[in-house]
């Protein structure tokens, strides 16, 4: 695949957050992509445990400035990037004070997952696509990694339906071996707020992130297994999809050769 636009959203991308299979391959999966000869974004979460200095982040004026809504409450939305070492790519982090200040992921001190991690995950998403669409850039591939990135199939196809930014984008979503958390209660509420149909939200009335995760599946184009096993919820949600699915590759080499040729599929599929 060549001369494709490729945008990657993961909740962890090394260096930045180590550790864990996942920011591997959202490292090393966009560089092969660049190296391939097509175009790429890349965002993340500027979570507070990212030293900015360390990294050379430097706030994006123009992206930044931004208010968005979430759960009927403002929130601005700053831009960073940062460039990746040893590499011609750049990331874009997405930061708000409230939202990713704290000096911690997704958890606090004592192992709790933080209570308002769906409403982080929304402004998230939200923050990435609007700023994709403040550069002008339109992805013909949208690929996201990690349960936080969930959100985005449902604004893709119903908020952002209209926008010729996306209209023609198809969406992969690569699950990962996460544990499984529950999610505020009220999230389907939050989504309603934000003008989402309360008949598409009625897997999310009491939520995890393996059930956002399985919601996420039905609105993409393509499933990736990430992870060589997952939860058995998420197993037997891949087993049961209707969607084209790539197996999990444990070699670098093997797994950029095997998404290449993943995407052009899923491009091809939709012109049948």
């Amino acid at each position: 695949m060549k001369n494709a636009k490729v945008l990657t959203i993961s909740q962890f991308i090394h260096p930045f957050i180590d550790g864990t299979g996942m920011a591997k391959a959202a490292r090393q999966l966009p560089q092969g992509t660049l190296e391939s000869g097509n175009e790429i974004r890349v965002f993340m979460p500027k979570f507070g445990s990212i030293n900015e200095r360390r990294h050379q982040l430097h706030e994006v004026i123009r992206l930044s400035g931004m208010n968005l809504i979430i759960n009927d409450t403002d929130h601005a939305l700053l831009i960073k990037v940062a460039s990746v070492p040893n590499a011609r790519m750049q990331v874009y982090f997405i930061d708000n004070e409230e939202f990713f200040k704290r000096k911690a992921e997704l958890e606090d001190d004592d192992e709790n997952f933080f209570p308002d991690n769906d409403e982080r995950a929304l402004f998230f998403c939200r923050g990435v696509l609007e700023t994709v669409r403040k550069l002008g850039w339109s992805p013909d591939i949208i690929h996201c990694h990690g349960w936080m990135t969930s959100f985005i199939p449902l604004y893709v196809r119903h908020f952002f339906n209209d926008d010729p930014h996306f209209e023609d984008a198809k969406i992969v979503f690569s699950a990962y071996d996460e544990p499984t958390q529950e999610l505020d209660k009220d999230l389907a509420k939050k989504l309603t707020l934000e003008g989402f149909d309360k008949n598409l939200l009625k897997s999310l009335s009491k939520p995890t992130t393996d059930d956002l995760q399985k919601f996420a599946m039905g609105l993409c184009d393509g499933v990736a297994k990430g992870s060589p096993k997952l939860s058995r919820a998420m197993e037997n949600a891949i087993k049961a999809t209707d969607k084209p699915v790539l197996a999990f590759q444990s070699e670098a080499e093997e797994r950029l050769g095997a998404h290449l040729e993943f995407y052009q599929g899923v491009l091809e599929a939709a012109l049948v």
